[in-house]
Formats: C-alpha cells, sequence, structure tokens
C-alpha cells in the first residue's frame, strides 16, 4: 500500500487539499527555495567573476542587458504561469482528461513562442541598447554578450514549462534536480570559457552565456526525457502534440495578463535603468551589484508566493477556499519573519556584501545608499507575493497585473525621475524604488481581504465537467 501511494505520488504529484497547511507549505517550498538559491548563488559568483576579474564594464555590459532578457524570460513565465494554474486547478478538481489537454497545447505554445522572440531579440536588442543611453564603452560589449544569451531563450522556455507543470500537481523536487545539475555545469564551464582554461578559447564576457546557452539546453533535454520514461501525467506525448483552442485560449487568458504584468516591470526597469545610467558608469556597476543582493533577499518571498498560488490553486479548485484563508496567513508569517532577517542584514552590512561583487570604493559607496534605502522596504515585496500568490492561484492574474501597473508607471517611474532631477542625485531613484513597493503592498493587501478570488477561474472555463481518477 505505501509503495502504490508512493508511485501515485511520484506520478501525480502532492495532494495540497488535505492535511497540513504549513506542513505542505514548508515542504513544497523547500525545494523551490533551495533551487532559487542555487540559481541565485550562481549569479552571485558568476557577477563576482565578472565584476572583480573582467572589471565594472563588463558588469555594467550585463546589468544593462538584464532587462531586455528579463523582458522575453518574461513571457515565458507568464504562458508557464498559466500552464500551473489551470494545471494546479484540474488536479484539484481530479480532472485529468483537461490535465492532458493542458499539457499537450502549452508544449505547442511554448515552443513556437519561444523561437519566435529569439529571432526577435537577435533583431531589436541593439536598438533597445541604444535606447537604454547606454554609456558608449559599455555598448559594443553588452549587444555582443546579449546576441549570445538570446539563444537560452528556448532552452529556458523548456525549463520553465516543465517546472510549471510540475509544481502544478505539487512537485517541486523533480525540478530542482534537474536545475541543480545544468547550474553545477554552468558554474564550472564559466571561467574555463571566460579566461580560456583546459585549451578552451578565451571569449571573456560572452564565455559565460555559451555556458548558460549550452547547459540549459543540456538540463532541458534531460528533464523532457525523465517525464517521459517515468511515464509522467504532466509528460508531453510528442507523437500526438495538438492543440486545443479552447484550452489555449484560457491558457492565454489566464497567463497573458501575467506577461503583461511582467513585461511592464521590465519596461519599467528599461526606464529606470536609463535614468540610473545617466549618472555614469558607477552608478549602473553599483545598481547592478545592489540588484544581486535584491534577488537574494527576494528569494523566501517569491518562493513561498509560488508556492501559495499553487496550493491555493488546488483547494480552490476542489471548492476549499477556508483552507486558502490559512495558507494566505501562515505564508505571511513565514515570509515576513525570513525577510526581516534579510533586510536587517542589508541595511546594517551593506558595505560587507557590496564586497563581493565590487572592489571600487565609489562605486560600494553608491550602493551602499541603495541597499539601505531599498533593503529597508523589503518586507513589503514579501507581503504582497504572498496575497498575490492568492489572487494569482484563483487564475486573476490580470488583477495582480494592475497592481503592478500602478506601483511601477503612476508612482516608481514618475518618483524615480521627478526625485533624481530634483535632488540632483542617483538616490532619488532608491527613494522611487521604496515608495513604490508599499504602494503595491497597500493594494494587494486590499485586494485580497476584498474576497473576489474565492471563485476560481475554471468555474467559468469552457471545461466545466469534472472527471475522476
Amino acid at each position: 500500500m505505501e509503495s502504490s501511494a508512493r508511485e501515485t505520488e511520484n506520478r501525480h504529484g502532492r495532494d495540497m487539499t488535505r492535511g497540513s497547511i504549513p506542513h505542505h507549505l514548508v515542504m513544497f517550498s523547500l525545494p523551490m527555495l533551495a533551487g532559487n538559491i542555487i540559481q541565485t548563488a550562481y549569479s552571485l559568483v558568476n557577477a563576482m567573476w565578472v565584476g572583480k576579474f573582467l572589471g565594472k564594464t563588463d558588469l555594467a555590459a550585463v546589468t544593462v542587458s538584464f532587462p531586455v532578457i528579463f523582458l522575453l524570460i518574461a513571457i515565458a513565465g507568464g504562458l508557464t504561469m498559466g500552464t500551473s494554474i489551470l494545471v494546479a486547478q484540474y488536479v484539484g478538481a481530479r480532472s485529468w482528461d483537461h490535465l492532458r489537454k493542458v499539457v499537450q497545447t502549452s508544449t505547442v505554445m511554448l515552443c513556437c513562442v519561444s523561437v519566435g522572440l529569439l529571432i526577435i531579440g537577435q533583431l531589436c536588442a541593439p536598438w533597445i541598447l541604444s535606447h537604454m543611453d547606454t554609456p558608449n564603452d559599455v555598448y559594443a560589449l553588452a549587444a555582443s554578450y546579449m546576441r549570445v544569451i538570446l539563444f537560452t531563450i528556448p532552452f529556458s522556455f523548456g525549463f520553465f514549462l516543465t517546472a510549471a507543470m510540475l509544481r502544478g500537481v505539487g512537485d517541486s523536487k523533480t525540478p530542482l534536480y534537474f536545475q541543480t545539475g545544468a547550474l553545477i555545469l554552468t558554474a564550472i564551464f564559466d571561467p574555463i570559457l571566460m579566461f580560456g582554461w583546459l585549451g578552451f578559447p578565451r571569449f571573456g564576457l560572452n564565455g559565460t552565456a555559451i555556458a548558460s546557452t549550452s547547459m540549459q539546453a543540456v538540463g532541458m533535454f534531460a528533464t523532457f526525457i525523465y517525464l517521459y520514461r517515468k511515464d509522467h501525467i504532466v509528460a508531453p506525448d510528442w507523437k500526438t502534440l495538438s492543440v486545443d483552442w479552447p484550452t489555449m485560449w484560457l491558457t492565454v487568458k489566464i497567463g497573458f495578463p501575467s506577461i503583461i504584468q511582467q513585461s511592464i516591470v521590465s519596461i519599467g526597469m528599461l526606464f529606470v535603468m536609463g535614468i540610473v545610467n545617466g549618472f555614469g558608469e558607477n552608478a549602473t556597476a553599483a545598481f547592478g551589484a545592489a540588484m544581486r543582493i535584491d534577488q537574494l533577499a527576494f528569494l523566501p518571498a517569491m518562493t513561498f508566493g509560488m508556492a501559495v498560488s499553487t496550493m491555493a490553486g488546488q483547494n480552490l479548485g476542489a471548492s476549499m477556499p477556508h483552507r486558502v484563508k490559512e495558507v494566505f496567513w501562515w505564508g505571511t508569517a513565514i515570509c515576513a519573519g525570513i525577510t526581516i532577517i534579510m533586510s536587517t542584514f542589508a541595511v546594517t552590512q551593506p558595505q560587507l556584501l557590496l564586497k563581493m561583487f565590487l572592489n571600487d570604493p565609489g562605486v560600494i559607496s553608491t550602493g551602499i545608499g541603495y541597499l539601505r534605502i531599498v533593503g529597508s522596504c523589503y518586507i513589503f515585496f514579501a507581503i504582497m507575493f504572498v496575497s498575490n500568490g492568492v489572487i494569482n492561484g484563483a487564475g486573476y492574474t490580470f488583477v495582480t497585473t494592475i497592481i503592478s501597473l500602478i506601483a511601477l508607471w503612476l508612482a516608481r517611474v514618475p518618483l524615480a525621475f521627478y526625485l533624481s532631477q530634483h535632488l540632483h542625485r542617483v538616490e532619488g531613484v532608491w527613494y522611487a524604488m521604496a515608495v513604490s513597493s508599499g504602494v503595491s503592498m497597500v493594494i494587494s493587501v486590499a485586494c485580497y481581504f476584498s474576497g473576489f478570488w474565492k471563485r476560481p477561474v475554471i468555474r467559468h472555463s469552457p471545461v466545466p465537467q469534472v472527471e475522476e481518477a
């Protein structure tokens, strides 16, 4: 009996409509948190290689390239969020046939979109860099780096898709294993290709892009092979791939607002980056290093936000909104506790953190100002991720999109422009980021307490019939 239950969980994932909510929340989040820590650790180590051994110009090139890459990856995140939400809700409703339609349709859709974006990115990247007020001594290096790193898009999309489907069925461990393997290989080949070790050509900054692209491909193919051999419920049937148009419409309906949301954030970053670039190379490099620290500080909140989304989806699919309220409160308590610790360290020890990436005293001084202002507001982001997780789990991604739109375009960007011009210092941008985080938290929490999320999106879908396994 125990062996049968274990086999069912391996193929179908974790049922989070029963049992202890904090236990599910923690056990489901830990593998994702480990994966995110590994990803961020790689990003930090890579930034150290670039910043300390290649120089601040190379670090600035990576920094100005990041918003463009993020904009394209945002589309993958948005579409796969729609997939993950539908998978979670159909798992909660035990509607396996509809789950298979989501898997097949999402696979076709992500393959087509990823190739299209690769082409668009190659054509438009230099034009975007030139309109970001990129410093002249950084532009050529950034353009070359971006052309190579863009080839990760199809493989990143594949990773996004498998991870999203597995999260939807409650399996957060399997993506961790393949992600860890790919990142370890990337970390090994990064310095080898950057500095020309072991007889390889010296590619410089492009070496890290080549290593990332190659290992992403290896990891993606390995994940699909694993799912196929395990006959997993979310393994695509490559021989009979097809599109179910009602399912595609529903996936896009849920995912498109998330695409818009993440794209809005990315485009907003382009504007903010343009303002920061206007204060010189030191400001750009400091911003790039401080954002790496932000990534680490946001990891627990982002991870628990994804866990909250999956748990909310499964329980709402099973018509158990009362459990979702407990998910919200437990998620808030855990995220707030962890984030307060991270915030305290960022505010009190900014120089120690920045020295991991930078040697230049002037750049470090600018980064210290960022961490003391923005770091004190990390708690706002933490609470927002949890409340947004509930709203997204119900399928109402357009609401969180509106929240991002307001916080970014009515608060962050206008304030960043005004305060930086009024103060004549880049610190004006830091203050704008702090204020916008508070605005987004207040609106998100207000939306949660309104209670509209208690009606899950699959109740309005064109496939309302529920089937038992």
